[in-house]
């Protein structure tokens, strides 16, 4: 039993949503009991205490759509063969020149660096969407193991693609399963596994038709890029004579644990067909932004019952970088200031909840009793009222990732007053920069 307390509290639990001087115990990997500190201290009297000394407690965020691999990224320079880049050449130029080149280190060492960056913004939980063609078997175990030295909750997948030929799909397929498998044996389920595919324009009907029989029986979903450019919609419409989703549908791709990524290109139709799968959806808005693919529906797909969660594509790990950028996007593209605040706020701290309660059997992303205990304390000196009335404000327009001073996963502190506890940064990502220039030569 251990307390963190002394703090305001925002519990993102509608029954006692804010507690001005509040306090959690956690017993184990969850939430035992929260209220008032003096109220809690007495009752557990001999249960270590951490002081967070008025910072504010709250859930730890949660990034429904990143990429690991893509660490190696910052500050590479790949030269282009034309001044103006299309997403498609984008992909062809950038990406997936990098995913071609990675090897086990590499894959390892990026997940280090993309892990220790979460814990320092406050994610404790990443959906992750991996690609290493040239480093498949084993890929998954790699970052898990950079994930399990950290002490970080996720869920990975490999992403399959027809892209670098059959041989390659199907050693992505085994891949899948093969984590898919190990991951539902692990001791303390903090790791999950799903069935990565890469997008429906690098997809051929035979591979689709593979992944989806070696999925039989297994309690996991696919995670698929959907819609993002108009090079997917336009592949699709040309060789299928269908939409994205509504291919991907007909495949039978769809369902209440797949995650649908991007979806800027979705209609109206499309959208209806992801209710009526039931099918999970993820905003990454800065980086459609970035790649110039347009703003996805998000504010439609909200409004029409879709439980759409929100990412970062790995343009950053900053979780309140994203929800910032979530309610600014929605303004913008519809010239209206008074959208888009409600929308993203639902997006982070709620529906991403609600995603990984598709995974976890025990609530994640928020404080209650029963809840796993993934708590973060930030360094936040209001100078307007922070109440239940606000406190969506305060996060909004207050906050970001640098307020993050300590972390917990699963009841055991990650991060302490900014100082990793269970490794050595500095050794790990010294060792990262020298794996990083080696790869730059590679790439």
């Amino acid at each position: 039993m251990q307390l963190i307390g002394s703090g305001r509290v925002i519990t993102l639990n509608d029954d006692s949503p804010f507690i001005e001087d509040g306090c959690v115990a956690v017993d184990g990997d969850e939430i035992v009991d929260f209220g008032g500190t003096s109220s809690i201290k007495a009752k557990y009297p001999h249960a270590p205490f951490r002081d967070v000394e008025g910072r504010i407690i709250m859930p730890g965020f949660i990034n429904a759509h990143t990429h690991i691999y893509s660490s190696f990224a910052r500050g590479l320079s790949l030269p282009q063969d034309k001044p103006n880049l299309t997403f498609g050449d984008i992909l062809k130029n950038m990406w997936w020149r990098i995913d071609k080149a990675l090897n086990e280190k590499d894959n390892l060492y990026s997940a280090y660096s993309t892990g220790l960056e979460s814990v320092r913004c406050g994610v404790t939980t990443l959906f992750d969407h991996h690609a290493s063609q040239r480093h498949i078997s084993g890929s998954l175990s790699a970052i898990e193991r950079a994930l399990d030295d950290i002490g970080l909750r996720g869920c990975l997948c490999y992403e399959v693609s027809d892209r670098d030929g059959m041989e390659a799909a199907r050693e992505g397929i085994e891949e899948n399963v093969s984590f898919i498998d190990h991951a539902a044996k692990s001791a303390d389920g903090r790791i999950k596994g799903m069935f990565g595919l890469h997008a429906s324009f690098t997809l051929s009907e035979r591979t689709l038709e593979k992944c989806v029989a070696a999925m039989g029986g297994k309690n996991a979903g696919f995670h698929i890029h959907c819609a993002e450019g108009e090079e997917d919609l336009n592949d699709s419409l040309a060789r299928y004579g269908k939409r994205v989703l509504e291919r991907l549908n007909d495949a039978r791709i769809l369902g209440e644990k797949t995650l649908a990524i991007h979806n800027v290109h979705a209609n109206s139709t499309e959208v209806d067909i992801l209710k009526s799968t039931r099918t999970m959806a993820v905003h990454n808005p800065e980086s459609n932004m970035s790649n110039a693919v347009g703003c996805a529906p998000a504010l439609y797909m909200i409004e029409n019952g879709i439980l759409l969660g929100l990412g970062t594509d790995a343009y950053t790990q900053d979780m309140l970088e994203s929800l910032k950028a979530a309610n600014l996007i929605h303004k913008h593209e519809n010239r209206n200031p008074s959208i888009g605040f409600m929308e993203s706020i639902q997006m982070l701290l709620k529906n991403n909840a609600l995603i990984c309660s598709r995974f976890w059997s025990k609530p994640v992303g928020i404080i209650k009793k029963g809840a796993l205990a993934d708590l973060i304390a930030l360094e936040y000196t209001p100078h307007t009222p922070l109440n239940a009335d606000t406190m969506y404000g305060h996060i909004l327009f207050g906050l970001s990732g640098r307020c993050v001073d300590d972390v917990m996963i699963n009841g055991k502190y990650i991060m302490k007053s900014r100082v990793m506890e269970c490794i050595d940064e500095d050794a790990v990502l010294a060792k990262a920069r020298e794996q990083s220039a080696d790869f730059w030569h590679r790439v």
